[in-house]
């Protein structure tokens, strides 16, 4: 009797934390072959790779976890890039897109990128709630009107489809900036945004009614309804917020990156939908914490960051990430169905 107690405690465990298990492994498969990756100026460049990833994957874990889906959340991040960044270039940039307009506060450019994607998020959240489109239907059609959108402003005179560029030297410093000494042991400025972020996020979901509410609905919606959680609002509200928090990473991966076009963030959606998963949130909804969300990003972020490192084909990259996704998504349904 012990014996099968324990087998189904080992079992229960290597389903817990397999991923965990495979991250390691890949981890020392990179370090052997080359033992330098494991350097602290490595550690910040992935942490930096990561900051912006780690906002998005916040408003995309908070759609997941309701038992939605958001796939505008790429074309939206391209979005704030383009209006950020077209709003907080250079004045003796030769191509300036408002080559008037004065200079403008860091903040006001980033509160209208942010702003902006805040209302395709509501309109995602009254498309779910208010039309009853399905969210993967609702906010597929959400990403091409926001792609179209994008392309309309960012293809205006007198230059045209340019590429845009030439920052101003203050949002670049956001982006790329730093506090501490020079080198490995400085902490990016984008990181500590991105930890504020995940800071505020882990109190919303877990000492807050809101909180709570997303939890509910995620695991049944109607009993959710029926214990007095006002659904329709709370969606809107979830769907609203993801979009402000893909404003704000779009603008600072604008700054990271120093520039933006109009097919920025496309395929982000994808990468932060496969974090969440890899993050242990369910895809059937009403499970997933931030730490869970975080340690996904830091996760495949390893992946990219070490796979490049060694010089792997990019081929082969989507290859090893493809099989550690579907490698999640497979595990939580066995963790699921353990549960039953």
């Amino acid at each position: 009797m012990s014996n099968k107690v324990n087998i189904k405690v080992v079992k229960n465990f290597g389903l817990q934390y397999a991923i965990y298990f495979v991250f390691v492994a890949l981890v020392l498969i990179i370090t052997i072959k080359e033992p330098s990756f494991l350097s602290l100026n490595n550690f910040r460049n992935i942490l930096s790779m990561s900051a912006t990833r780690v906002i998005f994957a916040m408003g995309m874990g908070a759609v997941l976890i309701t038992g939605g889906v958001d796939l505008s959340a790429g074309r939206q991040v391209g979005l704030a890039a383009v209006i950020s960044a077209s709003l907080l270039q250079s004045v003796d940039y030769s191509r300036r897109m408002y080559p008037d307009m004065p200079v403008l506060p860091l903040i006001i450019p980033i509160i209208i990128a942010m702003a902006a994607c805040g209302i395709f998020g509501f309109l995602n959240g009254v498309f779910v709630t208010k039309l009853k489109v399905p969210a993967f239907i609702a906010t597929l059609g959400t990403m091409v009107a926001v792609y179209g959108a994008t392309s309309l402003y960012f293809d205006r005179p007198p230059y045209g489809a340019q590429p845009i560029g030439g920052l101003d030297r203050r949002f670049s410093a956001l982006g790329t900036g730093y506090i501490g000494f020079d080198g490995a042991y400085s902490i990016p400025y984008i990181v500590i945004i991105a930890a504020v972020v995940t800071f505020i996020t882990w109190v919303l979901f877990n000492k807050t009614t809101y909180g709570k509410n997303i939890y509910a609905i995620g695991g049944n919606a109607e009993a959710a309804k029926v214990s007095g959680v006002n659904v329709t609002r709370t969606l809107i509200t979830v769907y609203t917020v993801a979009g402000i928090l893909y404003g704000l990473g779009g603008s600072l991966e604008a700054a990271r990156t120093g520039g933006a076009t109009n097919n920025y963030g496309n395929g982000y959606e994808l990468d932060a939908i496969a974090a969440c998963v890899v993050g242990g949130v369910s895809n059937l909804g009403g499970i997933g914490t931030v730490p869970g969300i975080v340690i996904g990003v830091l996760i495949l972020s390893v992946i990219n960051y070490g796979l490049t490192f060694i010089n792997m084909s990019p081929y082969w990259q989507n290859v090893v990430k493809g099989a550690i996704i579907i490698a999640a998504v497979a595990l939580d349904i066995r963790k699921y169905l353990s549960k039953r």
